[in-house]
C-alpha cells in the first residue's frame, strides 16, 4: 500500500510474511496465492505491499536460479503485490514447533550472517517496483546478549562494515539503494534503541576511516552487471527521491559519492560480491523531484553514504515491552545522526496490575512453547525482566507491583481482553513521531504480527480466510493511522 506524505514523497505499508511459516521457493509462491492476494482483495486495492520474508533455503534457490527469480517477479506483478522491504532477522527453522533462542542464530559474529544478508540485498534490487529505487532489510541487532566478548563486538562491526561496502558496489551496479536495520529485541545486545547509537556510531566511523585512509577505485563493470538490463547509477547525475529529510534520515541514491566508501581492495571485493546476483530486467528510471534544499547531485564533500546503510529497524512492540518512551528515543536517534530505515508496526501484551490472580490466569493463556516472550517491568527507573513469560509468572523473578510488558506481537485491531491490553498507543505515538512531521524520518512500514498462530485457542484462526481477514483489519487500522496524520492513500 502506498501513501502520499503531505511534503510529496511516498511512504510505504507493508505486512510481513514471516507470519506464514514457508521455507522454501515454493512454499513463497503458495503464500503469495493463499493469503497475500486475498488479502490484497478484501482491502479492494490495485497494489499491496509484502514484507517478505525469505529463509535460508528459498533466499538460497533464487541467487542460484535467475529464471526462478523472474518468475517470483511474475507473480508478484501478477497477484498485484509488492516488495520494498524484506525481513532478515530470521534465518530458517522461524515455523518450527519450538523456535526460542533458534532465531537469534546465526549472529553477526558469523560469516553466514553477511552472506545471507548480502544475498537477501541481492535480491531485493530485483525485486523492488520499477518505479522504487530505495529497499530496506531489518536484520538480528548484532546477537543474543551472552556471550558477547569484545572481540565479538569487533567481528560483528566488521561485517557491517563489509554490507555497506557490499551495498554501495550493489546501488553503483543496478542503481537501487539497499539499507539494512538492525531491530532492537529485548534480550539483544542491542536491547533498547539507545543501544543501538554505540555500534551504529562506530559503525559508521569505521567507514569514515577506510575511506579517509584510502584511495578509492572506480569499479569495474562485470558481464553479470552488464547482462541485467538495469543501468548502473551515476553517482554524480542521479535525481534525488523526493521527500527526503534533511537529517539523513531517508538517504537516496543521489546524497552518496560510493566511489569515497571503501579502500580499493575492499571496493574490488565489494563489486565483486555485488555482480554474482541474477537480475531482473528493468526499464531506465525517469526523473524525479529533488528534496527541499537539495541540488539532486549528492554531497561529494561528504566521505561515503554507507554510514546511512547500516541504521535501525524500530518495532514499536520492542520498544514498548522495554518501557521505552517513543519521543526520548527517537530524539536520541536523531541527536545521534542514527538512519530510521524501516518500523515494524506491533504492539506488545500489557498487565497493569500483575499481582492479582486473575490477571496472572490471563497471561498464562500467552505463554506457550513456540517463541520467546520477553517480559519486562519498570520500578524507579531500573528495567527488569524475564528471558520468557513462563519464568515471570512462575519463578517469583519480577517485581509485581509495576505494569509488566511481554513480547507477543498481538493483533493491532484486537486488544486483549480484560484484565489485559495492548501497546497500541506506543505505536500510535511512535508512528505521529515518524510520519507525521513536516518530512517522513522513515518510508518504509511494515505490520509484523507472526503471532497469530501462537495465540491462545479461542483466538487463534482456524482457517486460511480468518487469518486473511485478521491481516486485513490490522492493515486497516494502521492505513487509517496513517490516513489520520494527514498521509493519502493511493490506489
Amino acid at each position: 500500500m502506498r501513501f502520499r506524505h503531505p511534503d510529496g514523497s511516498l511512504v510505504h505499508l507493508a505486512y510481513c510474511t514471516n507470519v506464514h511459516p514457508a521455507e522454501t521457493l515454493d512454499g513463497v509462491r503458495a503464500q503469495l496465492r493463499d493469503y497475500c492476494e486475498p488479502v490484497r482483495r478484501r482491502l479492494g486495492r490495485d497494489r499491496l505491499g509484502i514484507g517478505l520474508w525469505l529463509a535460508r533455503d528459498a533466499a538460497r534457490a533464487l541467487i542460484s536460479d535467475p529464471a526462478a527469480l523472474r518468475e517470483l517477479r511474475a507473480d508478484l506483478d501478477r497477484r498485484g503485490l509488492e516488495v520494498v522491504t524484506l525481513n532478515g532477522f530470521p534465518y530458517e527453522g522461524f515455523g518450527a514447533q519450538e523456535v526460542k533462542y533458534r532465531v537469534y542464530k546465526p549472529d553477526w559474529t558469523d560469516a553466514e550472517r553477511l552472506t545471507h544478508t548480502t544475498d537477501l540485498a541481492r535480491l531485493l534490487t530485483a525485486l523492488l517496483p520499477d518505479d522504487v529505487r530505495e529497499g530496506s532489510i531489518s536484520t538480528l541487532p548484532l546477537a543474543w546478549r551472552t556471550p558477547f566478548t569484545e572481540q565479538d563486538a569487533a567481528t560483528a562491526r566488521g561485517a557491517l562494515v563489509t554490507l555497506a561496502e557490499r551495498l554501495d558496489a550493489l546501488e553503483e551496479l543496478t542503481g537501487r539503494s539497499i539499507r539494512i536495520g538492525l531491530e532492537p529485541e529485548p534480550g539483544c545486545i542491542v536491547e533498547t534503541t539507545a543501544d543501538a547509537i554505540a555500534p551504529l556510531t562506530a559503525i559508521r566511523e569505521e567507514i569514515h576511516r577506510r575511506a579517509a585512509t584510502t584511495t578509492p577505485a572506480a569499479p569495474t563493470a562485470t558481464p553479470a552487471a552488464a547482462s541485467s538490463g538495469t543501468p548502473a547509477a551515476a553517482r554524480g547525475g542521479t535525481p534525488a527521491v523526493p521527500g527526503a529529510t534533511p537529517d539523513g534520515a531517508t538517504t537516496t541514491p543521489a546524497d552518496a559519492d560510493a566511489d569515497a566508501s571503501a579502500p580499493a581492495a575492499c571496493r574490488s571485493a565489494a563489486v565483486a560480491a555485488a555482480t554474482q546476483s541474477p537480475s531482473v530486467p528493468r526499464p531506465r528510471q525517469a526523473a524525479q523531484p529533488t528534496r527541499p534544499g537539495s541540488n539532486g547531485l549528492g554531497d561529494h564533500a561528504a566521505p561515503s553514504a554507507a554510514p546511512d546503510r547500516i541504521g535501525i529497524c524500530i518495532d514499536t512492540c520492542h520498544l514498548a515491552t522495554s518501557f521505552e518512551d517513543p519521543h526520548t528515543a527517537l530524539d536520541a536517534l536523531e541527536t545521534a545522526g542514527i538512519a530510521v530505515p524501516k518500523v515494524q508496526l506491533s504492539a506488545a501484551l500489557h498487565a497493569e496490575h500483575p499481582q492479582h490472580p486473575e490477571v496472572r490466569e490471563a497471561l498464562s493463556a500467552f505463554d506457550e512453547p513456540r517463541f520467546l516472550h520477553q517480559t519486562r517491568t519498570r520500578t524507579a527507573g531500573a528495567l527488569h525482566g524475564t528471558d520468557d513469560l513462563g519464568p515471570a509468572l512462575f519463578g517469583d523473578t519480577l517485581p509485581d507491583t509495576t505494569p509488566w510488558r511481554a513480547h507477543f506481537h498481538v493483533p493491532l485491531h484486537a486488544a486483549p481482553a480484560p484484565p489485559l491490553t495492548s501497546t497500541l498507543s506506543v505505536l500510535r505515538e511512535t508512528l505521529a513521531r515518524l510520519v507525521g512531521g513536516a518530512h517522513p524520518r522513515t518510508r518504509h512500514l511494515e505490520v509484523e504480527t507472526y503471532t497469530w498462530q501462537a495465540l491462545p485457542d479461542a483466538l487463534r484462526p482456524r482457517a486460511r480466510s480468518q487469518l486473511a481477514d485478521g491481516i486485513a483489519a490490522e492493515l486497516t487500522l494502521a492505513r487509517d493511522l496513517l490516513v489520520d496524520l494527514g498521509l493519502k492513500e493511493l490506489p
